[in-house]
C-alpha cells in the first residue's frame, strides 16, 4: 500500500460546497482529503488506502454504511478504521445507532459544527490510525524475525545432520580397518594399506574439525592476520597444491592465466592460499567429472581481482544471495559426495573482507556452472616488501591397494560404494569373514557385477554421484531374475527419513557408517545358505581416488 494513499482521509458529505470547504479547512493544518461523490468511489478509495473516514449522515442511508460496513468485518486483525459521522442536530436517528453498532469505532460531530472541533476530532483518529501502522510494523518485524528465527534453526539442524553425515564417511573405513588389523592373519603388504587409509580418513576429519574451529575463531574475532607483501601468483600456485588431490580425483583440466606482471598485495599468505584453495575445491566438487576449472588473475585499477570458474552444476538463483551464509548449501546431486560442511564459503568471505577485499559470485542457473570473484587492494609503495610466510602443500597419501579375490562360500556379497576406501575395506572384511564377494564403485557397473556375478546380497552405498543408490535399486528391482537379491544399504544418511526412504526403495536392511561389523556379520549369517550360483570372484579396477572422496 502507498504510504501516501495510506494517510489520507476519505470524504463522503452531503454537497459539493460543503466538501470542499471542509477539505480547504483539513488543507491548512495538513491533513490530505480524498473528496468522494458516491458511496462507490468510497468503496474504491478505501481500497486504495485510508487512514480515516468522514461521512455524512445522510450517505449512510445512500449505501455508505453498507460499503463501511464489509470494509470493517474484511479488516485485518490489527486494523481499526476510524469513522466519523456527520449527524444531523440530536444525532439520534436510527441510522446513525445502527452505524455506531455495526463499525465500531465511530465517532459523532453533531451540526453545526465548529471548525476546531472538526480538525481536533481529525487529528486525533490520524493519530489512533498512525498507531495502528506502527503496529502493523511492529507485528511485520516479528514475522520476520520468527521467520528468521526459524530458518537459522532450520540451517543448524541441517548443518548438524551433515556434520554427522560427513564423520560418518570416514569413520566407515577407519572401523572396518581396525576391525581387519584386530586379527592375526592379516599380511603386512595389506597392514601398510589399512594404515595408510586410516591417515588419509583421519586427515580428512581434522580437515572438517579444524573448518569448525576457524568458524569459530571468526565468530568470536580471534583470527589475527600475519601481513607481508605478496605476490598473488605464488598464493594462487601454493592453493592449487593445496587442492590437487581433489581436482586430480574429478579428472578436471585446470587452468591457470596469469598477467606478466607482478600483482602483489599487503596480505597472509597463507590465508589467501586458505580463500582459493577453498574456492577452488568447491568448484572441483561442483564441476562436472573431466570439466574444466579456470583461474584468471589480473589488475583493475588499484585492484587485483581472481576470478576462479567452473562449469558445474551451477547455483539457482534463489540461493545466490545466501552462498556465503554459514551452513548454507545448495541443491545436492544425489547426495553428491563431499559436499562438506557448508562453511568453507563463509570463511572465504570473511577472510577476503578482513583483507579489505569482498567477493562476489555469479551463475547463469541450473548447469550453467559458476564464478567466484575475490577483489583485493593492491600492495601501496609503504607496505612492506619482504616475504616470511607460505603456506605448507598437503600431501595426498598413496592409494589403497586393490582388493584380493575373495575365499569362495555359499554367500556371495557385491560392494557398491564411491569411496574406494570404504568399499576396498568392506570388501576384506567380507574376505575375512570368508564369504565371495565382488567390490565395485558406482551404480552403472554395479548393475553390470549383478549380472555377471549374481550375488546373493547387495551392500549398497547411497549417495553416489551418477547413479546413486535409490537408482540401482529401482533398476535391480525392475528385473525380475533379481527379486531374490537382498539389499542392504550403507550409508552416511543416518536420520529416521533416511531409513523410510530406502525401506520404501525395496532395502531390507538399512546400515549407518561406520557400519557395525557384528551386526554385518549377524545379518550375512543369517543369510548363508547353498549357493545357487557358481564362478569366482574378480574386483572391479577402478582408478584410485582421493583421500577426500567420501560418499553423500
Amino acid at each position: 500500500m502507498d504510504p501516501t494513499l495510506a494517510r489520507r482521509v476519505l470524504m463522503l458529505l452531503p454537497t459539493q460546497r460543503d466538501t470542499e470547504l471542509t477539505a480547504d479547512v483539513l488543507a491548512r493544518h495538513d491533513i490530505d482529503t480524498c473528496i468522494c461523490i458516491q458511496p462507490a468511489d468510497l468503496a474504491r478509495e478505501i481500497d486504495r488506502g485510508a487512514a480515516a473516514v468522514l461521512v455524512a449522515e445522510e450517505a449512510l442511508a445512500q449505501g455508505a454504511q453498507s460499503v463501511l460496513g464489509r470494509v470493517v468485518d474484511r479488516q485485518p486483525r490489527w486494523s481499526d478504521l476510524p469513522v466519523m459521522v456527520v449527524a444531523r442536530d440530536g444525532a439520534d436517528s436510527a441510522q446513525v445507532a445502527d452505524a455506531m453498532a455495526r463499525l465500531g469505532n465511530v465517532t459523532l460531530l453533531e451540526r453545526p459544527l465548529r471548525l476546531s472541533t472538526l480538525v481536533s476530532t481529525v487529528k486525533s483518529a490520524l493519530r489512533a490510525r498512525e498507531r495502528q501502522y506502527e503496529m502493523l510494523t511492529h507485528l511485520d518485524e516479528l514475522e520476520r524475525a520468527r521467520d528468521d528465527i526459524a530458518a537459522s534453526a532450520q540451517r543448524k539442524d541441517e548443518f548438524l545432520a551433515m556434520l554427522a553425515h560427513e564423520l560418518r564417511n570416514p569413520l566407515a573405513p577407519i572401523r572396518n580397518a581396525l576391525h581387519l588389523l584386530g586379527g592375526s592373519d592379516v599380511p603386512e603388504p595389506e597392514q601398510v594399506s589399512l594404515r595408510a587409509m586410516m591417515k588419509r580418513q583421519v586427515d580428512h576429519m581434522v580437515r572438517l574439525v579444524d573448518d569448525l574451529v576457524e568458524v569459530s575463531r571468526l565468530s568470536r574475532g580471534t583470527i589475527e592476520l600475519r601481513r607481508d607483501v605478496v605476490d598473488m601468483a605464488g598464493v594462487l600456485r601454493n592453493a592449487i597444491e593445496l587442492s590437487r588431490p581433489l581436482i586430480d580425483s574429478g579428472r578436471h583440466a585446470l587452468r591457470l592465466e596469469l598477467p606478466d606482471i607482478p600483482l602483489q598485495v599487503d596480505a597472509d599468505p597463507v590465508r589467501l592460499a586458505q580463500v582459493f584453495g577453498n574456492l577452488l575445491n568447491n568448484a572441483a566438487k561442483y564441476a562436472r567429472s573431466g570439466g574444466e576449472i579456470r583461474v584468471a588473475a589480473d589488475r583493475d585499477g588499484d585492484e587485483v581481482v581472481v576470478a576462479v570458474r567452473d562449469r558445474g552444476i551451477g547455483i539457482e538463483p534463489d540461493m545466490l544471495p545466501h552462498v556465503f551464509d554459514l551452513f548454507t548449501q545448495g541443491r545436492r546431486e544425489a547426495h553428491r559426495a563431499q559436499d562438506g560442511l557448508g562453511i568453507g564459503l563463509t570463511l572465504v568471505r570473511s577472510l577476503v573482507e578482513m583483507h579489505g577485499g569482498r567477493v562476489d559470485v555469479r551463475s547463469d542457473g541450473r548447469d550453467r556452472g559458476s564464478e567466484f570473484v575475490v577483489r583485493l587492494p593492491l600492495a601501496t609503495d609503504v607496505d612492506v616488501a619482504t616475504s616470511r610466510f607460505g603456506p605448507s602443500p598437503e600431501t595426498a597419501g598413496p592409494s589403497a591397494a586393490q582388493s584380493a579375490p575373495s575365499q569362495p562360500s555359499s554367500l556371495r556379497v557385491l560392494v557398491v560404494d564411491d569411496n574406494v576406501d570404504a568399499a576396498r575395506s568392506l570388501g576384506m572384511v567380507l574376505r575375512m569373514l570368508e564369504i565371495e564377494h565382488h567390490v565395485c564403485f558406482d551404480g552403472r557397473k554395479a548393475l553390470e557385477a549383478v549380472r555377471e556375478f549374481r550375488p546373493d546380497a547387495v551392500l549398497l552405498d547411497i549417495g553416489m554421484p551418477g547413479m546413486d543408490g535409490y537408482e540401482v535399486a529401482r533398476r535391480l528391482r525392475e528385473d525380475p531374475a533379481n527379486q531374490g537379491i537382498e539389499l542392504v544399504a550403507v550409508t552416511g544418511w543416518s536420520q529416521r527419513q533416511d531409513k523410510e526412504r530406502t525401506q520404501q526403495a525395496g532395502f531390507k536392511h538399512h546400515f549407518s557408517k561406520p557400519v557395525d561389523i557384528g551386526a554385518l556379520q549377524a545379518l550375512l549369517d543369517g543369510l548363508r545358505g547353498p549357493s545357487q550360483h557358481t564362478g569366482a570372484c574378480t574386483d572391479e579396477a577402478v582408478t584410485p581416488r582421493s583421500a577426500l572422496s567420501n560418499v553423500g
